[in-house]
């Protein structure tokens, strides 16, 4: 989904690139570390086939129901946080391998669990590890890609997560047709429902074992001064062509001179409490972001659908096409970023989000017909979310990355990037927290709230934010 907190790092020289025969290889390791974006793709949504059958398991309300979903964010802003200095004191591939445990573990437990608190924890370690993926995945790649190739090989990372997104919709989708459609009927002595979050494991186990088959990152084999291994991983990645003593030479004087921002650096001298303009734009790149309920249609379509009158087997159908939707609005945004640029993208996106957020929310304002959308309402409610959907893929989703990536100044970009990734964690919670609520209350007036924050994003992208395509690092300011 387009929460990806990746961990900004100093690009490598610009001669960097693999020979043609190495290149293969290259992509394997990318593909590897990528695993790990698509199990947090995965992870996040998987809950979608499961939120009403939770709901009827435990016999809760809606605001119950919202905490459980939206707890797993906690364990995602922790384990985003802590990741770094994880992954620096242990290495990136220690590091995915505590990831894949923590995802595998989560998994077993989330669908064996004996209580609802023992399902909301089993949520908040699959959080943190979707967390510690969200960095490290963006981080090695970043490390291990040849300088020519490195942003179509880091642009694996969002590929992944949202081709894990439709896979979990799709493997709930085929559940839920082994359970004659009932989320919590019976298969092998378990609900459905249960299954649905327990075959994560497999995805799990798969990335744990090709950690094993990657290599560690050069720059950390540097920082830990194992400088042969780290010449033997340069060569595997990079060609025996490379001076390999010039380039580990050229990776320790990178780190050597990299300014370790603090967030003392993000506030305007002589000032406690006020943060640089800069700031508050990511800031408010990453909260846009999320206030347009983006993740309502990944945690919570299913059952938004359901509570319309569409049928469990339909429902979960349409989430599995929305998520694929929002593959194809991911690989437009990949094509079109580097030669439309990123402001124009991202007014594009906000005023097609908004158009199709207010034809849901007119849809869903008429009165239910046997506990039925009228045909007409029900059409227009089916396209104007998977409108919604494209235009938000291929725009903010990739877009406001792009832009952290970009935007600040490098003497404060990796506490900046900080930041803005904590108040898109708190955003995302917020929506995920308030939903069913919100949805209970009046799901018209809802939809309202979501299309009121896609217009106000048109004017602060026009004000504030400035074009960064075509901008060296350097230039930012």
């Amino acid at each position: 989904m387009t929460n990806t907190a990746q961990a900004p790092t100093p690009p490598p020289s610009e001669g960097r690139a693999a020979h043609p025969d190495h290149l293969g290889h290259v992509i394997f390791i990318t593909a590897s570390a990528a695993m790990g974006g698509f199990l947090f793709g995965y992870d996040s949504a998987v809950i979608n086939g499961a939120v009403e059958a939770i709901r009827d398991r435990y016999d809760i309300g809606s605001g119950t129901l919202a905490q459980v979903i939206a707890i797993a964010l906690i364990g995602c802003a922790i384990g985003a946080a802590t990741a770094g200095r994880i992954a620096d004191r242990i290495g990136r591939i220690r590091c995915m391998q505590i990831s894949a445990t923590l995802f595998a573990v989560s998994a077993v437990g989330s669908a064996l669990p004996f209580a609802l608190w023992d399902l909301a924890f089993w949520r908040v370690i699959g959080g943190f590890a979707i967390g510690m993926a969200s960095v490290i995945g963006p981080a090695y790649i970043a490390e291990v890609a040849p300088a020519a190739y490195r942003g179509r090989l880091g642009s694996f990372q969002q590929a992944a997560i949202v081709i894990g997104i439709a896979i979990s919709q799709l493997v709930n989708y085929g559940i839920l047709q082994l359970a004659d459609g009932d989320q919590r009927g019976e298969i092998g002595g378990l609900e459905a429902w249960q299954w649905m979050l327990g075959v994560m494991v497999v995805p799990a186990l798969l990335y744990g074992m090709l950690s094993f088959a990657i290599p560690e990152s050069p720059r950390f084999l540097i920082s830990v001064g194992k400088t042969t291994r780290a010449k033997e991983v340069l060569a595997e990645v990079e060609g025996h062509g490379v001076d390999l003593d010039h380039r580990v030479a050229e990776i320790d004087a990178a780190m050597r001179s990299e300014h370790k921002s603090t967030f003392k650096d993000l506030f305007t001298a002589g000032s406690r409490f006020k943060l640089l303009p800069i700031v508050w734009v990511g800031i408010g790149l990453s909260v846009f972001q999320q206030l347009v309920g983006i993740n309502v249609a990944f945690y919570y379509s299913a059952t938004l659908w359901q509570s319309v009158g569409i049928d469990p087997s339909s429902s979960f159908f349409y989430s599995f096409t929305t998520s694929i939707i929002n593959i194809i609005g991911t690989v437009v945004a990949m094509v079109l970023v580097d030669r439309v640029g990123r402001k124009p993208l991202a007014l594009v996106g906000s005023v097609g989000m908004a158009i199709a957020l207010a034809f849901e929310a007119w849809a869903f304002s008429a009165d239910l017909v046997d506990g039925k959308l009228p045909e007409t309402q029900g059409v227009v409610a089916l396209v104007a979310a998977h409108v919604f959907v494209l235009f938000f893929a291929l725009s903010w989703g990739v877009v406001v990355w792009v832009f952290l990536g970009e935007m600040f100044p490098n003497r404060i970009r990796a506490a900046a990037l900080g930041v803005a990734a904590s108040a898109q964690w708190i955003a995302n919670w917020a929506i995920t927290a308030s939903f069913p609520s919100l949805a209970d209350w009046n799901l018209s007036g809802t939809y309202i709230i979501y299309t009121v924050f896609a217009v106000l994003s048109i004017p602060f992208v026009l004000r504030y934010v400035k074009e960064t395509k075509g901008k060296a690092l350097e230039e930012m300011g």
